[in-house]
Protein backbone atom coordinates (compact mmCIF):
# COMPACT_ATOMS: atom_id res chain seq x y z
CA UNK A 1 0.00 0.00 0.00
CA UNK A 2 1.31 3.25 -1.03
CA UNK A 3 1.87 6.75 0.80
CA UNK A 4 -0.91 7.81 -1.52
CA UNK A 5 -3.89 5.20 -0.89
CA UNK A 6 -2.98 6.35 2.69
CA UNK A 7 -3.24 9.77 2.04
CA UNK A 8 -6.78 9.37 0.33
CA UNK A 9 -7.78 6.66 2.92
CA UNK A 10 -7.30 9.55 5.32
CA UNK A 11 -8.69 12.00 3.80
CA UNK A 12 -12.28 9.86 2.61
CA UNK A 13 -12.09 8.50 6.48
CA UNK A 14 -12.56 12.69 7.62
CA UNK A 15 -15.41 13.15 5.09
CA UNK A 16 -16.96 10.56 6.79
CA UNK A 17 -15.84 11.09 10.49
CA UNK A 18 -17.13 15.10 9.89
CA UNK A 19 -20.62 14.13 8.16
CA UNK A 20 -19.77 15.43 4.73
CA UNK A 21 -20.63 11.08 4.07
CA UNK A 22 -23.20 10.07 5.47
CA UNK A 23 -23.93 6.59 6.56
CA UNK A 24 -25.40 4.87 3.39
CA UNK A 25 -23.84 7.36 1.07
CA UNK A 26 -22.20 5.16 -1.93
CA UNK A 27 -18.98 5.38 -2.72
CA UNK A 28 -18.81 5.79 -6.46
CA UNK A 29 -14.89 4.97 -7.39
CA UNK A 30 -14.83 7.26 -10.57
CA UNK A 31 -16.53 10.31 -8.98
CA UNK A 32 -13.48 10.31 -6.00
CA UNK A 33 -10.68 9.31 -8.44
CA UNK A 34 -12.25 13.08 -10.28
CA UNK A 35 -12.49 14.77 -7.37
CA UNK A 36 -9.39 13.85 -5.60
CA UNK A 37 -7.30 14.29 -9.07
CA UNK A 38 -5.85 10.32 -9.36
CA UNK A 39 -6.48 7.18 -10.83
CA UNK A 40 -9.23 4.48 -9.88
CA UNK A 41 -6.41 2.12 -8.57
CA UNK A 42 -5.52 4.07 -5.35
CA UNK A 43 -8.68 5.10 -4.89
CA UNK A 44 -9.56 1.66 -5.11
CA UNK A 45 -6.70 0.81 -2.65
CA UNK A 46 -7.93 3.42 0.19
CA UNK A 47 -11.36 1.84 -0.16
CA UNK A 48 -10.01 -1.44 0.70
CA UNK A 49 -8.14 -0.12 3.80
CA UNK A 50 -11.34 1.47 5.03
CA UNK A 51 -13.63 -1.54 3.89
CA UNK A 52 -10.97 -3.12 6.22
CA UNK A 53 -11.46 -0.67 9.34
CA UNK A 54 -15.76 -1.07 8.75
CA UNK A 55 -15.92 2.31 7.78
CA UNK A 56 -17.26 1.28 4.85
CA UNK A 57 -18.54 -2.09 3.45
CA UNK A 58 -19.65 -3.91 0.41
CA UNK A 59 -23.21 -4.24 -0.64
CA UNK A 60 -24.66 -5.95 -3.44
CA UNK A 61 -25.57 -3.83 -6.25
CA UNK A 62 -24.67 -1.07 -4.75
CA UNK A 63 -20.99 -1.30 -3.95
CA UNK A 64 -18.98 0.55 -1.44
CA UNK A 65 -20.82 2.71 1.29
CA UNK A 66 -20.32 4.49 4.29
CA UNK A 67 -21.20 1.70 7.08
CA UNK A 68 -24.50 2.19 8.52
CA UNK A 69 -24.74 1.38 12.45
CA UNK A 70 -27.21 0.73 14.63
CA UNK A 71 -28.16 2.54 17.87
CA UNK A 72 -27.85 -1.09 19.64
CA UNK A 73 -24.52 -2.04 17.90
CA UNK A 74 -23.46 1.34 18.46
CA UNK A 75 -24.06 1.21 22.32
CA UNK A 76 -22.36 -2.22 22.11
CA UNK A 77 -19.12 -0.69 20.47
CA UNK A 78 -19.27 2.20 22.77
CA UNK A 79 -19.21 -0.13 25.90
CA UNK A 80 -16.00 -1.99 24.47
CA UNK A 81 -14.24 1.63 23.95
CA UNK A 82 -15.07 2.73 27.28
CA UNK A 83 -13.33 -0.64 28.86
CA UNK A 84 -9.75 -0.29 26.25
CA UNK A 85 -9.75 3.52 27.09
CA UNK A 86 -10.68 2.34 30.98
CA UNK A 87 -7.34 -0.24 30.56
CA UNK A 88 -4.96 2.31 29.03
CA UNK A 89 -6.06 5.10 31.82
CA UNK A 90 -5.33 2.79 34.49
CA UNK A 91 -1.92 2.11 33.21
CA UNK A 92 -1.15 5.59 32.31
CA UNK A 93 -2.19 6.19 36.09
CA UNK A 94 1.38 4.46 36.85
CA UNK A 95 3.53 5.43 33.39
CA UNK A 96 2.86 8.05 32.17
CA UNK A 97 5.78 10.63 32.30
CA UNK A 98 5.59 14.29 33.64
CA UNK A 99 6.27 15.42 29.86
CA UNK A 100 3.77 13.34 28.88
CA UNK A 101 0.77 14.96 31.30
CA UNK A 102 1.85 18.19 29.81
CA UNK A 103 0.71 17.08 26.55
CA UNK A 104 -2.65 16.15 27.99
CA UNK A 105 -3.01 19.03 29.95
CA UNK A 106 -2.09 21.48 26.75
CA UNK A 107 -5.07 19.10 24.54
CA UNK A 108 -7.14 19.97 27.75
CA UNK A 109 -6.33 23.42 27.57
CA UNK A 110 -7.50 23.23 23.78
CA UNK A 111 -10.72 21.74 24.82
CA UNK A 112 -11.19 24.42 26.92
CA UNK A 113 -10.56 27.24 24.48
CA UNK A 114 -13.27 25.20 22.17
CA UNK A 115 -15.86 25.04 24.63
CA UNK A 116 -15.79 28.08 25.97
CA UNK A 117 -16.26 29.02 22.02
CA UNK A 118 -18.86 26.63 21.50
CA UNK A 119 -16.83 25.13 18.69
CA UNK A 120 -17.90 21.62 18.33
CA UNK A 121 -15.75 21.07 15.41
CA UNK A 122 -12.88 22.75 16.85
CA UNK A 123 -13.51 20.70 20.47
CA UNK A 124 -13.59 17.47 18.69
CA UNK A 125 -10.14 17.41 17.22
CA UNK A 126 -8.92 19.01 20.49
CA UNK A 127 -10.85 16.10 22.11
CA UNK A 128 -9.01 13.34 19.87
CA UNK A 129 -5.78 14.62 20.78
CA UNK A 130 -6.58 14.39 24.62
CA UNK A 131 -7.59 11.09 24.35
CA UNK A 132 -4.56 9.63 22.28
CA UNK A 133 -2.42 11.40 24.81
CA UNK A 134 -4.23 8.62 27.73
CA UNK A 135 -3.31 5.84 25.09
CA UNK A 136 0.25 6.37 24.20
CA UNK A 137 0.34 7.25 27.79
CA UNK A 138 -0.62 3.47 28.60
CA UNK A 139 2.97 2.65 27.06
CA UNK A 140 1.27 -1.01 26.03
CA UNK A 141 1.70 -0.47 21.61
CA UNK A 142 -0.75 -3.32 21.50
CA UNK A 143 -3.10 -1.85 23.86
CA UNK A 144 -3.36 1.50 21.89
CA UNK A 145 -3.47 0.09 18.35
CA UNK A 146 -6.64 -1.53 19.01
CA UNK A 147 -8.02 1.87 20.92
CA UNK A 148 -7.50 3.41 18.00
CA UNK A 149 -8.92 1.11 15.78
CA UNK A 150 -12.25 1.26 17.25
CA UNK A 151 -11.95 4.65 18.13
CA UNK A 152 -11.58 5.18 13.93
CA UNK A 153 -14.68 3.44 13.72
CA UNK A 154 -16.99 5.36 16.38
CA UNK A 155 -14.97 8.99 15.17
CA UNK A 156 -18.35 10.46 12.87
CA UNK A 157 -20.51 9.23 15.90
CA UNK A 158 -18.34 10.40 19.10
CA UNK A 159 -18.25 13.85 16.53
CA UNK A 160 -21.86 13.82 16.43
CA UNK A 161 -22.53 13.58 20.58
CA UNK A 162 -20.49 16.99 20.59
CA UNK A 163 -23.28 18.78 18.61
CA UNK A 164 -25.74 17.76 21.06
CA UNK A 165 -26.41 21.29 23.36
CA UNK A 166 -24.09 21.59 26.91
CA UNK A 167 -21.90 18.55 25.69
CA UNK A 168 -18.96 19.81 24.87
CA UNK A 169 -18.88 21.78 28.31
CA UNK A 170 -19.84 18.30 30.12
CA UNK A 171 -16.99 16.72 28.37
CA UNK A 172 -14.57 19.40 29.63
CA UNK A 173 -15.41 19.14 33.19
CA UNK A 174 -15.27 15.18 32.81
CA UNK A 175 -11.69 15.62 31.52
CA UNK A 176 -10.84 17.38 34.30
CA UNK A 177 -11.73 14.50 36.69
CA UNK A 178 -9.59 12.19 34.04
CA UNK A 179 -6.38 14.77 34.43
CA UNK A 180 -6.78 14.94 38.11
CA UNK A 181 -6.89 11.57 39.07
CA UNK A 182 -4.48 10.69 36.72
CA UNK A 183 -1.69 13.54 38.65
CA UNK A 184 -2.87 11.36 42.21
CA UNK A 185 -1.64 8.35 40.07
CA UNK A 186 -4.91 6.99 41.35
CA UNK A 187 -5.35 4.18 38.67
CA UNK A 188 -8.72 3.25 39.54
CA UNK A 189 -10.29 6.26 39.78
CA UNK A 190 -8.93 7.33 36.44
CA UNK A 191 -10.17 4.24 35.25
CA UNK A 192 -14.09 4.74 36.52
CA UNK A 193 -14.02 8.12 35.25
CA UNK A 194 -12.99 7.63 31.75
CA UNK A 195 -14.96 4.86 31.35
CA UNK A 196 -18.08 7.12 32.62
CA UNK A 197 -17.06 9.88 29.95
CA UNK A 198 -16.81 7.36 27.09
CA UNK A 199 -19.94 5.75 27.63
CA UNK A 200 -23.35 6.01 26.01
CA UNK A 201 -26.33 5.43 28.07
CA UNK A 202 -29.53 6.96 29.62
CA UNK A 203 -29.72 10.65 28.43
CA UNK A 204 -26.68 10.04 26.16
CA UNK A 205 -28.00 7.54 24.23
CA UNK A 206 -31.40 9.47 23.56
CA UNK A 207 -29.59 12.06 22.25
CA UNK A 208 -27.41 9.63 20.08
CA UNK A 209 -30.29 8.15 18.69
CA UNK A 210 -32.04 11.25 17.99
CA UNK A 211 -29.27 12.81 16.27
CA UNK A 212 -28.66 9.69 14.09
CA UNK A 213 -31.15 11.45 12.11
CA UNK A 214 -28.94 13.97 10.49
CA UNK A 215 -26.73 11.47 9.21
CA UNK A 216 -29.04 9.43 6.73
CA UNK A 217 -29.18 9.96 3.04
CA UNK A 218 -32.37 10.44 1.71
CA UNK A 219 -34.50 7.15 1.56
CA UNK A 220 -32.37 5.01 3.80
CA UNK A 221 -34.13 2.92 6.90
CA UNK A 222 -34.65 4.68 10.23
CA UNK A 223 -32.65 3.59 13.17
CA UNK A 224 -35.62 2.10 14.52
CA UNK A 225 -35.65 -0.33 10.99
CA UNK A 226 -32.02 -0.72 11.92
CA UNK A 227 -32.53 -2.43 15.46
CA UNK A 228 -33.06 -5.98 15.51
CA UNK A 229 -36.43 -7.91 15.74
CA UNK A 230 -37.85 -8.96 19.22
CA UNK A 231 -36.72 -12.83 19.91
Amino acid sequence: MNRLSERLRESIEEEIATGQLVPGSRLDEVELATRFGVSRTPIREALNLLLGEGLIESLPRRGAVVAQISPQRLVEMFEVMAELEAMCARLAARRMSDSELDALQGAHEACRGAALANDSDAYFYANEKFHYAIYAGSHNAFLAEQAILLQRKLRPYRRLQLRVRHRTSRSFEEHQGIIDALREGDAEKVARNIRNHVVVQGERFADLVASLSQMRPPGSRNERDALPAPL
